[in-house]
């Protein structure tokens, strides 16, 4: 099992896609400052990597009906 840690690069990189710009546009600078800067969304991303980390580590499965209404809640359906 890989123990990768997500960066704060891929995180913006990873936003920066789906919103469709650029890494060097004035939004995803913007983002990074943001991040940077901001304690709340450091927490809430600590508490995302600390997340994807327990589904990892505890091999977690879902099913896929569960899979289709996470990716829908979170409005990342294609």
């Amino acid at each position: 099992m890989s123990e990768h840690k997500v960066t704060c690069k891929e995180v913006i990189t990873h936003v920066c896609e789906n919103l469709g710009e650029d890494l060097e546009s004035p939004k995803c600078i913007e983002i990074k400052e943001h991040l940077e800067s901001c304690e709340n969304c450091k927490k809430y991303f600590t508490t995302l990597d600390t997340t994807i980390e327990f589904y990892k580590k505890y091999n977690v499965s879902i099913t896929e009906d569960v899979h289709n209404r996470l990716i829908k809640h979170l409005g990342l359906e294609e």
